[in-house]
């Protein structure tokens, strides 16, 4: 415990030493970088450590506020959530020292990198937390440093519109969370963890309420999720990479702690879990087909991919109410690998996105093309990441999505609720791996394949040694992690007996790792016949150099890039078929002559859920609130005469 203490030091230390080297870029981002890998590698070894051996490290340090107290707790749980964030923002900070330096002498560069350190050390207070005040301490420290990442490039309006709706939803989240601890601790003298009585009944289904609306603000499920297209994009990409893969699991995690809270579960509490996780999935991958600016297609995926975590969880919660323990396990345990996962192959597509950006000058995907010439490294780290997203072995992302689909098969063995359950999941799953693949695929290939559609992008260059040695990075865990799936199953057994408790999960975990030993062994034998493939390729090639001539120009006399196939023309059928559900605006040309001259096509996916549910009520709201600015006389007698009312009426409903 206390090397994560030391952690926390080494972030918060390195934060204002980077913020009072401001004026000086190049010695800020030393700060920032060397404080953020240092805090990584101490940090890694604790958390490691806990989740092998199944041991919890408590420490109690003495704080003189309300309620609160400076108890930090290291469980399974913890630790496990605690990886991928030291694994991945030491990472990012690597990657950021080149990113960022085209921004030096424009942007406060200290800033940003005080910002991102305290961002960190935000997420590690709040999985190590043991009691409410600190957790909430870290839970607004996080939504404050993050905020100012997201309005790094302030002086662009999308920028500043994704800041404050960001703003408005975590404030709104946390304004739940305080009512749903205030619940749960109304009958103990303070609000640490272990000292929460148990409850049952509507209070405990008020505070399931409360802390699933307030998590879930921050985890982005739909229809929660309208800040997330917009920040994700907004931030510099290696924050985008830590936000996407670590920053909105703390949502997860939230959930998962207060279901802990709560004994016994209700059964609607898992439906509602896994309904709200299949509605994510699903339209989180089929908008994710219908943007065309890369990091959009990115943050939609997350949207997918928290859809997915949340209905293994209501999968297994649905399964353990109706006495299916073994299905429990197994969606739970797919529940918590797919977050370990998805933190290592978002936070690669970001990078890589980040890369393309930087070069491009433009993340538009009918304004790019032809960048696997130019950007090879980049485009096979992408690639990379694509096949984990779209859940292909031997990469990463397929083992979590196993485990979820072996839970959902074991509902064979049920009746009733647990086999509708592994039903709903089973289907919603694997139509969201669809999409997912038709998205990815799109998005790769307008990107790194054909032929440059604008000069920017016919400019492009490699992304720099520190980027490209974070994306090889990642890119290796990702491949590693797949392979290795059986051997991952071993600490997630502590995890899982710390978060849930079920008795036969790690029997369960167990008995789903020989089907992954024979996929990873499916694996490696693919990539040996790869790469006996590529060597023979190389020997037989030689020293020739491959011919280039044209491509098939269809018959036309003066083919241009432009001619080739886009996103917008890849994705067509499926949005057309969607189109209800998308509602996609479209400009199409209206050619009324023999021979027109010019003629234009464009389409844009809307925000239907900011546009259709949330500007209204917002409107609604703003003109309730008008309707009592008669109470802003702007006299200071009035405003203290509501104080002194107010704690009047308090003190006489506390007696």
């Amino acid at each position: 415990m206390l090397l994560v203490l030391l952690s926390l030091v080494l972030l918060l230390a390195s934060s204002m030493l980077a913020l009072s080297l401001s004026r000086n870029p190049s010695r800020a981002q030393d700060a920032g970088a060397y404080g953020a890998v240092l805090a990584s590698l101490c940090g890694l070894l604790p958390a490691g450590r806990v989740l092998f051996t199944g041991r919890t490290d408590t420490l109690s340090l003495p704080w003189p506020v309300p309620l609160g107290s400076l108890t930090f707790n290291l469980d399974p749980l913890a630790a496990f959530f605690l990886v991928p964030v030291f694994l991945l923002t030491g990472l990012s900070a690597v990657y950021g020292v080149d990113y960022l330096k085209s921004y030096a002498g424009r942007k406060p560069l200290g800033l940003a990198w005080a910002a991102f350190n305290t961002l960190t050390a935000a997420m590690v207070l709040v999985f190590t937390a043991a009691n409410a005040v600190l957790f909430m301490l870290g839970w607004e420290l996080m939504a404050a440093a993050s905020f100012l990442l997201v309005l790094f490039e302030h002086e662009k309006a999308q920028a500043r519109r994704a800041a404050f709706i960001y703003l408005t939803a975590g404030g709104t989240g946390a304004l739940m969370l305080l009512a749903a601890f205030s619940l749960l601790g109304q009958a103990s003298p303070s609000l640490d963890y272990s000292a929460f009585a148990p409850l049952t009944g509507h209070a405990a289904s008020a505070v399931f309420l409360l802390a699933l609306c307030g998590f879930g603000l921050k985890a982005g499920f739909i229809p929660l999720h309208v800040w997330l297209p917009e920040a994700h994009p907004a931030a510099p990409s290696q924050v985008s990479a830590v936000m996407s893969g670590i920053m909105i699991k703390t949502g997860v995690y939230g959930i998962i702690r207060v279901l802990g809270f709560l004994t016994p579960w209700q059964e609607w509490w898992g439906w509602t879990l896994l309904v709200l996780g299949a509605v994510s999935c699903l339209l989180g991958a089929l908008f994710a087909l219908a943007q065309h600016e890369l990091k959009r297609v990115l943050a939609y995926s997350s949207i997918e991919n928290v859809g997915i975590i949340l209905m293994a969880l209501g999968l297994g919660a649905v399964a353990a109410v109706n006495g299916a323990p073994v299905m429990a396990a197994l969606a739970f345990a797919g529940a918590l690998l797919h977050i370990f996962n998805h933190s290592l192959f978002k936070g690669l597509l970001f990078m890589g996105a980040g890369a393309v950006l930087h070069a491009a000058g433009t993340a538009e995907l009918e304004a790019l093309g032809g960048l696997g010439k130019r950007m090879p490294r980049t485009a096979l780290f992408f690639l990379a990441g694509s096949a984990a997203a779209c859940a292909l072995p031997p990469f990463n992302g397929f083992a979590g999505e196993f485990l979820v689909y072996l839970g959902a098969f074991k509902s064979i063995n049920y009746s009733g609720a647990p086999a509708l359950a592994g039903v709903i999941a089973g289907l919603s799953l694997a139509a969201a791996g669809a999409l997912a693949a038709a998205a990815f695929t799109r998005a790769a290939g307008a990107a790194f394949l054909g032929e440059p559609r604008t000069e920017r992008a016919a400019r492009t260059h490699e992304a720099g040694p520190l980027m490209l040695f974070a994306m090889g990075a990642l890119a290796l865990l990702c491949l590693l992690a797949g392979l290795a799936g059986p051997l991952l199953l071993l600490p997630l057994g502590s995890a899982l007996a710390s978060a849930f408790g079920l008795p036969a999960a790690l029997e369960a975990v167990r008995a789903s790792a020989i089907p992954l030993v024979y996929i990873s062994a499916a694996g490696l034998l693919l990539l040996l016949l790869a790469g006996i493939a590529v060597a023979r390729r190389r020997a037989f090639l030689g020293d020739k150099k491959p011919a280039a001539g044209l491509t098939w120009d269809c018959g036309y006399a003066a083919p241009s890039p432009r001619m080739q196939y886009g996103a917008s023309s890849f994705a067509q059928p499926l949005t057309d078929f969607f189109q209800p559900v998308l509602r996609k605006i479209g400009q199409y040309p209206v050619i009324s002559e023999y021979f027109p001259a010019k003629a234009s096509f464009s389409t844009e996916a809307q925000a239907v859920f900011y546009n259709s549910v949330y500007l209204p009520v917002g409107a609604r709201i703003r003109d309730l609130a008008f309707r009592f600015s008669w109470i802003q006389h702007g006299r200071l007698q009035i405003y203290i005469m509501y104080i002194v009312v107010t704690l009047i009426a308090l003190l006489l409903w506390k007696l």
